[in-house]
């Protein structure tokens, strides 16, 4: 039966309240463990698509008729347009259509970031659109840009007000501390860099628009797209069948789209408006930088008494200020906990989510202190985190789920190796181990649907207007009908990608998609094996084989359809997890290699184990490259950026990936859903810095503040251990 309800929606640590109408959910979870399908190894239905280049990404799209977009984009921080002129782009050979500041919102003469379009040109060709935008007259008035993070605080320019969260008495936590530890850390900016660059096709129909697009968000790109141009939300079509990554940077329809259907409608032919590698570094977003002031406060025995922070997230000129502060405010059982949040407005270009935004960072700060908090304390690091383990949320409500103490214990093995991996270290090659804990979001949540269509040769097609990111998602889909139905997993098909062919679906961004789109599936499995269970009984093939039982049917179809239900009420669905990394240092040159990394994780019920474990090997490389080599520069006295390109910036290759060991704890959230499973795809990025900057610690001394430890960073640190020292054991005698 439908019921109506009011429900919590949370979606990268940002909840709202909304209405939603569910049916009832009668399925009992399955119980733990793998099945027949659900729980073993799958290969990717569509991976030879994919490897083959059969599948047709936006990227591959070439519709008739169809016309290229070169976007003129300021080259400045900070600029007024004092001039433009498109008349001589438009006499150029090809040209079909240019627009420029005041046709679209997304044109503006008024410039807060280099990146930022200005005007826009359609041609035959690319070649054709990019000559014509060389041709454009356009002249600045050039403007003193803001940069600086504490001096935006300081100047109140702010996105939003600063967000100051606190519970129990801190400065009283504080005075009851045996040891306090203060530090500052800082992270940098870090550029997505999907493979296929931000991109859309828009074609105008006699009653629409159709928009083939590489995104996240098929459902969210709709509403956009149909509030963008003030039409129904049924007259706007969004096709996504393959996307070449996103990692958070393509939840919205962004200037591209709406310059290709402004262009579209002009020119009444279909136009593609993609990015260039270069605006990819400029205007698709990043992960922000981060300054983090940082206090814990313990007892002897490692007892937190307080935790405190204030967080600078350096937004740039848009976007939102993520939840840096989660992890201090999450993570451990501390009474007395403080923190305040800026997110600084800037002449930079905007961020975008970008796997696990603000805990990677906020991560990094307070994992790094706790080691150092442990050094203070003579306390071993993965015993000072268990006596700090928390079985209640800060607001005292239950977890429908943590094993985060279960994978502690599966930890020991890969934290005793610290005693053998350091008596490898040489006289000039230092080798430790370092580890760092784990939690975030990734419970998803309604509203997503699904149908499952079964015919006469018992085979079962799922239909959904989801997207597959990437991820496997579409494997995961098909092993849950098939489990249910009962069917071999190559007797299923997931057809997505389409809000025109199938009913809506979630986000697949902070690590929702499995836990939002699964329980669907699986209850719209569920009512087509309860159809075809009572013609088996008036046929007399009770327990028979799907296709025996359907074989009668020749047109006739069985359809299921299932909804996803509501999380579990006044309960918090979170993961976690822990890593422990070992890594070797080069104490004369400052090179630092990551050797080995073992990742145990609790994320409910796992579908597909091979899926789960190139998550696992993907969010820890993407992590790699976070910590040791990845940054976007700008020139500190204009603001202009320094690395746009991939020979400048530096993405891990396969010569850094270490040896990675991964263990799930697999046991459902018997709280969640008809499943008990949650996402994967943001935890194994968010303690990797930390875990790899702790062993840095472990076997040198250093204390790493600030990412990406460079060889310069590094030596820095190094340098500055070795003052420490001096300074604790004093001149040496005679001097």
């Amino acid at each position: 039966m439908a019921r109506l309800i009011r429900t919590e929606k949370e979606v990268e640590g940002r909840y709202e309240e909304v209405w939603l109408v569910v049916e009832e959910d009668s399925l009992d979870q399955w119980p733990a463990g793998p099945r027949e399908i659900v729980g073993r190894d799958a290969v990717r239905v569509d991976g030879r698509e994919r490897a083959t280049g059969q599948a047709v990404y936006t990227a591959d799209l070439a519709k008739p008729g169809m016309l290229h977009t070169a976007v003129l984009r300021s080259p400045h921080p900070r600029a007024r347009v004092a001039r433009i002129d498109l008349a001589p782009a438009l006499a150029m050979p090809g040209v079909h259509a240019a627009i420029g500041p005041g046709d679209i919102e997304q044109l503006t003469s008024d410039c807060s970031f280099q990146g930022e379009a200005i005007a826009a040109v359609c041609a035959d060709s690319l070649a054709h659109a990019r000559t014509a935008l060389r041709a454009i007259v356009c002249e600045f008035e050039v403007l003193e840009p803001l940069l600086d993070p504490d001096e935006a605080v300081r100047q109140g320019s702010l996105l939003g007000e600063a967000r100051e969260r606190s519970r129990g008495d801190y400065e009283r936590g504080l005075a009851e501390a045996d040891v306090v530890v203060e530090a500052e850390f800082r992270t940098q900016v870090v550029l997505h860099n999907s493979m296929e660059t931000h991109q859309a096709v828009v074609e105008w129909m006699a009653d629409g628009v159709e928009v083939h697009i590489s995104t996240q968000y098929i459902w969210g790109i709709r509403d956009a797209v149909a509030q963008g141009l003030a039409l129904p939300p049924d007259k706007v079509r969004i096709v996504c069948h393959y996307m070449g990554g996103g990692f958070g940077s393509k939840n919205s329809p962004d200037d591209y789209t709406f310059i290709a259907a402004e262009l579209a409608k002009r020119t009444n032919r279909p136009v593609k408006c993609a990015l260039t590698r270069r605006e990819e570094n400029t205007a698709a977003g990043n992960r922000n930088a981060t300054i983090q002031r940082l206090t814990v406060g313990a007892r002897s025995d490692g007892t937190l008494t307080a935790l405190g922070g204030e967080f600078v997230n350096a937004v740039g000129w848009d976007g939102w200020s993520s939840g840096t502060e989660g992890p201090m405010q999450m993570l451990y059982a501390c009474p007395n906990v403080k923190t305040t949040t800026y997110g600084a407005k800037l002449n930079l270009p905007p961020m975008k989510a970008f796997r696990a935004p603000g805990f990677v960072e906020g991560t990094f700060g307070l994992e790094a202190l706790l080691d150092e908090l442990a050094t203070k304390l003579d306390l071993d690091p993965l015993e000072l985190r268990r006596r700090n383990h928390t079985e209640a949320t800060p607001e005292g409500n239950e977890y429908s789920g943590k094993n985060l103490l279960e994978c502690y214990r599966r930890a020991e093995p890969h934290w005793e190796r610290r005693h053998e991996v350091r008596a490898r270290s040489t006289e000039t090659v230092k080798r430790g181990v370092g580890m760092a804990s784990q939690i975030w979001y990734g419970g998803g949540g309604p509203p997503s649907y699904a149908w499952i269509r079964v015919g006469s040769d018992g085979r079962a097609t799922v239909v959904t207007a989801m997207q597959d990111s990437g991820t496997g998602t579409k494997t995961a889909m098909a092993q849950i009908a098939a489990e249910e139905l009962g069917i071999p997993l190559e007797h299923v098909t997931v057809t997505l990608g389409d809000s025109d062919r199938g009913p809506y679906a979630a986000i697949s961004a902070g690590s929702s998609t499995t836990p939002s789109m699964g329980p669907a599936v699986r209850a719209a499995a569920a009512d087509a094996r309860g159809q075809i269970e009572d013609i088996a009984e008036q046929r007399g093939l009770k327990g028979a084989p799907v296709h025996e039982v359907v074989d009668v049917l020749e047109d006739s179809q069985i359809l299921g359809k299932g909804a996803r239900g509501p999380n579990p009420t006044g309960m918090q669905v979170l993961t976690f997890g822990v890593q422990v990394a070992e890594v070797a240092v080069d104490i004369e040159t400052g090179e630092v290699w990551v050797e080995r990394i073992a990742a145990v994780h609790d994320v409910g019920r796992v579908i597909n184990p091979l899926g789960a474990s190139s998550q696992i090997e993907g969010g820890i490389i993407q992590g790699i490259g976070h910590t040791l080599s990845e940054e976007r520069l700008h020139d500190p006295a204009t603001g202009r950026l320094l690395t746009t390109t991939l020979d400048a910036y530096k993405l891990p290759t396969i010569a850094d990936v270490p040896e990675i060991v991964s263990e799930l704890i697999d046991e459902p959230d018997t709280h969640l859903t008809n499943l008990g499973s949650k996402g994967l795809g943001e935890p194994p990025i968010i303690p990797t810095a930390a875990a790899i900057a702790n062993a840095i610690r472990d076997a040198t001394g250093a204390d790493v503040r600030r990412l990406p430890i460079s060889r310069e960073e590094m030596l820095r640190a190094l340098r500055e251990a070795e003052t420490r020292q001096k300074e604790k054991v004093g001149a040496p005698a005679g001097v």
